[in-house]
């Protein structure tokens, strides 16, 4: 009776993580795409600071987006390691915190552009200083916006990297789709430290391609894997 329990549970939960894979890599490219992206403009903070400015809620909205899908991220946490922690329940623990530190680093940017968006616009701190001195620090803290997220995606790499190696050893999923996963959310960890490193090299429109891509066809596939076919419990030991 227990184990069915528990089988039903893991199925539960791989629908949830079929869907949450989906919703993580969705949300954040639409609110890229149609709200932040018209926003910030590069290597122009003055503009930046403008343009938020004059769409204030727009930007509310963005943010607001990106809270909403630093929750998904623990939703998808918790469906994972339900589903992986008779694997390797330590390794599963180990890639449930990471995720968590990956969410709670969202969480804080969150945070940052919510500080900044009060400093640019609350009538407080407008008394002290002019509108136009304002907008430059905080454009600029705003224009490194994808900068900042190079921390959280350290930690994506390390705890995507994890749960795929479960994946690899509990068979729920083919063994080469696991695989796939360990290479592409390698890469994104290689990504965020050249970020952080070499820059200039990291935002070359090739590289992001090249160590972008892979992963964000992996969650495709793996959420509609898990959301149509789940996963063969059978299979494991």
């Amino acid at each position: 009776m227990t184990n069915h329990i528990d089988e039903t549970s893991k199925h539960k939960a791989a629908k949830v993580a079929g869907f949450m894979f989906l919703f993580s890599l969705i949300g954040p490219l639409l609110n890229w795409t149609f709200v932040l992206s018209r926003l910030v403009v590069a290597e122009n903070v003055i503009a930046t600071g403008n343009n938020i400015m004059a769409n204030e809620f727009q930007f509310r909205l963005g943010i607001t987006i990106e809270l909403i899908m630093a929750v998904g991220l623990i939703v998808l946490a918790l469906a994972l390691y339900v589903i992986l922690k008779p694997i390797n329940r330590t390794l599963a623990l180990l890639a449930l915190l990471l995720k968590s530190v990956e969410a709670t680093l969202v969480a804080a940017i969150v945070l940052v552009s919510l500080i900044a968006l009060q400093v640019l616009s609350g009538d407080t701190y407008l008394a002290i200083l002019p509108p136009e001195q304002m907008q430059a620090p905080v454009g600029f803290l705003l224009n490194q916006h994808t900068a900042l997220y190079a921390i959280p995606m350290v930690f994506l790499g390390l705890d995507m990297m994890l749960f795929s190696y479960l994946f690899f050893k509990s068979k729920y999923i083919p063994r080469i789709l696991a695989n796939f996963g360990i290479l592409s959310f390698a890469l994104i960890f290689i990504h965020a430290l050249m970020f952080i490193l070499a820059p200039q090299y990291a935002t070359m429109p090739i590289n992001q391609i090249i160590f972008w891509v892979p992963s964000g066809l992996f969650e495709i596939t793996i959420g509609t894997w898990l959301l149509s076919k789940g996963i063969k419990v059978e299979q494991t030991h």
